[in-house]
């Protein structure tokens, strides 16, 4: 069987960054990509980053029961849904291993629906002062920022990755991301089983 690896941590930990990084490392992984109703935001690109889809779409894959995970955020510009459909991206019959990036809610939802052997968690983890002004950074950078919603997010996760729920969904490992090479090579370990399985 295959495996799903599901790239996770806090705003600005630089998950995007490590993503695109990891599928280049020849480590036989495909991307999966997840939906998202929130606006684009500068340089992102459908299909790639995620696909952007409107209300009228999830609906109609929610009718059809291929949501497989879903979350919904009350953000100060409304309502901005995530969540991986069950849309032909991921088959873990065969020997092609998958990537992708969720929240540690979506982790438990795909490790349910997967099966826990079939689903590993990557914890990606930064010191709070250098991840908020990583997010204050990016920010700036779009045409239109958008700083309240950057602040919850950031206030959010702490709640959401507190270690109380990170013990509770059995994940052990961190993956330090101050030194990204380093990072990437530790990550790369796992991924090629070259690490002791604390998961199972």
């Amino acid at each position: 069987m295959a495996k799903l690896y599901v790239l996770m941590g806090k705003s600005a930990s630089g998950k995007d960054t490590v993503y695109q990084r990891l599928l280049n490392d020849a480590l036989n992984l495909k991307p999966v990509v997840l939906y998202t109703t929130r606006p684009r935001r500068l340089g992102e690109e459908d299909g790639k980053d995620y696909y952007f889809v409107d209300e009228g779409r999830m609906g109609e894959l929610e009718d059809a029961g291929k949501i497989i995970e879903h979350r919904v955020y009350q953000t100060v510009h409304g309502a901005w849904h995530y969540f991986t459909a069950d849309d032909g991206q991921i088959d873990l019959v065969g020997a092609q291993n998958y990537l992708m990036i969720d929240t540690l809610e979506g982790y438990l939802k795909l490790r349910n629906y997967f099966g826990g052997g079939n689903v590993v968690p990557l914890y990606i983890e930064v010191e709070d002062g250098l991840r908020l002004s990583r997010a204050l950074e990016r920010e700036r950078g779009q045409k239109n920022p958008r700083y309240k919603e950057m602040c919850r997010r950031y206030l959010a996760d702490t709640e959401d990755f507190s270690e109380e729920n990170l013990c509770a969904a059995g994940i052990l490992r961190k993956f330090v991301n101050e030194k990204l090479d380093e990072c990437i090579r530790e990550l790369g370990h796992t991924i090629r089983g070259e690490d002791i399985d604390i998961y199972t």
